[in-house]
């Protein structure tokens, strides 16, 4: 029996006492966000709860986002950076670093080589301070944004900032490679010391752009 007809069994039995037609649909009357807040405090909460997470936030114009890339980049020491298919090339103009295209055939090794990743988002929820990518274009590959040790995210203001998660789902293709980001990957699982870095990059920059 598989792990699959196992759970659907339960279930089964768990609603074999239910009579006919009172197993309709769930109410999902639940509050969409905590509390009314402008457009503003909205961005600003986001920024709040990124960093209460131990991401690092910037924030910029689009006019200035390539030199603040770049200063990010050099203030690392990265030398190499992921670039997704779909980037905006003007993001890394002002970079002197050496580009990395995502292609299906890099393996493991070859990514963690890298010093850092850049990519855009499909949206950023301000609640839970997570920012989720979809594999679109501008995000790339599931696998780049967890395999180097440093991320640059880039987040549209206000554009792609939503208040909740029930919001942010609305907005995302389920059928999608979603990743969910809440802070630099860490783990308190060994002593419960928290170690940074052990599923994904130990640093996380965000970039929120209006």
């Amino acid at each position: 029996m598989s792990s699959r007809e196992r759970i659907l069994g339960r279930v089964r039995r768990a609603l074999a006492d239910v009579p006919p037609g009172e197993d309709g649909p769930v109410e999902r009357d639940y509050l969409r966000e905590h509390g009314e807040r402008t457009v503003e405090e909205t961005v600003d909460l986001l920024a709040e709860n990124l960093a209460d997470y131990r991401a690092v936030v910037h924030r910029t114009d689009p006019g200035s986002l390539p030199r603040v890339v770049a200063d990010l980049l050099a203030a690392r020491g990265a030398s190499t950076v992921l670039v997704p298919s779909g980037l905006d090339e003007g993001w890394l103009a002002a970079a002197e670093v050496t580009r990395v295209r995502d292609e299906a055939t890099s393996t493991p090794h070859e990514l963690d080589q890298v010093d850092s990743v850049v990519t855009g988002c499909a949206v950023a929820v301000a609640e839970t301070g997570t920012i989720v990518l979809d594999g679109s274009p501008d995000q790339g590959r599931r696998r780049i944004s967890l395999i180097p040790d440093h991320h640059i995210c880039v987040v549209r203001v206000p554009g792609q900032v939503v208040a909740s998660v029930p919001q942010a789902l609305e907005r995302l293709d389920p059928a999608r490679p979603l990743t969910w980001i809440s802070g630099p990957s860490a783990t308190s699982d060994i002593e419960l010391d928290r170690v940074e870095g052990v599923h994904g990059p130990r640093t996380l920059e965000v970039v929120l752009v209006r």
